[in-house]
């Protein structure tokens, strides 16, 4: 297998950069960036990547949501390329919830995103698609989209105390989960 590329950091221009839109979905280099993408979001245990996190210029991601230890409750979506992806319609209900991002390690914020959201998106066999996304997926439409506009979840948070590193992450969830296995064994017994 091809070495995978790496993943660019907070501080590189191509992360505040707007991409530009895919024109010709059957290029076999974009073919070959939608493979990219993927191998790497599964590599970096990812639940989406986006073009520019490459240093690729294009506005496509891949959504890959599944289970893990940093989104433990986050449901299995398979690798999915969103290409020239928009939003169409979103809910006034916005909710905060956690987020990450692998061009910005070992930080963790609580960022306020619409609830649902109705998207479009060309899929990598150029068919169009028109999807309801609610919750966690919405959440990662929207965090991946605004990689295309060059935006970092790190700006769209609130408040400075809603920013963690990934230890009190990781402290604050194993809390969590020892509450809910709590709970569980006194419903139990």
């Amino acid at each position: 297998m091809a070495e995978l590329p790496k993943i660019a950091q907070i501080g590189a221009y191509i992360l505040r950069t707007k991409a530009k839109s895919v024109i010709k979905i059957e290029d076999k280099d974009i073919l070959s960036l939608i493979d990219s993408l993927i191998a790497t979001a599964i590599a970096s245990k990812g639940v989406g990547i986006a073009a520019p996190q490459i240093s690729q210029p294009y506005r496509l991601f891949i959504i890959s949501s599944h289970p893990s230890d940093r989104y433990p409750h986050a449901p299995t979506m398979s690798p999915t390329a969103m290409i020239n992806p928009r939003i169409l319609n979103h809910s006034q209900e916005t909710v905060k919830d956690w987020e990450g991002c692998l061009s910005v390690p070992n930080v963790r914020g609580l960022v306020p995103r619409y609830r649902q959201i109705e998207v479009e998106y060309t899929t990598q066999v150029g068919e169009i698609k028109q999807e309801v996304f609610t919750d966690f997926i919405a959440r990662i439409f929207q965090h991946e989209l605004d990689h295309l506009d060059g935006i970092l979840f790190v700006d769209r948070i609130e408040n400075e105390a809603d920013l963690y590193t990934e230890a009190e992450y990781q402290e604050i969830i194993t809390d969590v989960r020892a509450k809910v296995r709590g709970q569980r064994s006194e419903v139990r017994d």
